[in-house]
């Protein structure tokens, strides 16, 4: 498996710390997308991420290269929202849009009422519909990243759909393969 991080990985494990930074600029607009959509508030999802590049660069020493940089980065992400969600406790809000175009989310906008849908998930349907809908992840590297077999990837992500599907009034779809 090519890493195309792998460079820079390699020089930022060794403290180079422009290395480190330029890997922060290459994923830091698609974490926040995966920790927006999961969290349901910018603010939030903004501590989320500075704390997921925080734990980052404290185990970097530690990351093993038998895996993807990108999909290390999310389960670290992953868990800095859960753990965020967990101090939070805050209501569902609905997004507020930027004044800096910088700043919108990576990938498409989605409506309040749909994020107000995806709050309602259960957490594990909801990881798993944003990161294979939304950020475009396989169902190999949603397995990895948390930590299932891709059946109940493929599963949580059905029910995850149609779930929303209730709670919008329409159908959903099979998931498409990525694999």
């Amino acid at each position: 498996m090519h890493d195309p991080d792998a460079p820079l990985v390699e020089r930022a494990q060794r403290g180079d710390q422009w290395a480190f930074e330029q890997l922060v600029e290459r994923h830091q607009h698609r974490l926040f997308t995966l920790a927006a959509r999961t969290l349901g508030s910018p603010h939030d999802a903004a501590d989320a991420v500075q704390e997921t590049f925080l734990r980052a660069w404290l185990a970097l020493p530690r990351f093993r290269r038998g895996s993807l940089f990108s999909t290390w980065l999310y389960r670290i992400c992953l868990n800095a929202a859960h753990d965020q969600r967990l101090k939070r406790r805050a209501e569902p809000s609905e997004f507020v849009e930027r004044a800096d175009p910088r700043d919108t989310f990576a990938e498409s906008e989605l409506s309040g009422e749909l994020q107000r849908a995806l709050d309602a998930l259960d957490e594990t349907y909801r990881v798993a519909v944003v990161l294979y809908d939304v950020l475009g992840c396989s169902y190999a590297e949603i397995a990895e990243m948390t930590g299932v077999p891709e059946g109940t990837v493929k599963s949580r992500i059905f029910r995850g759909r149609t779930e929303l599907a209730k709670l919008l009034g329409t159908t959903a779809g099979r998931p498409e393969s990525k694999t």
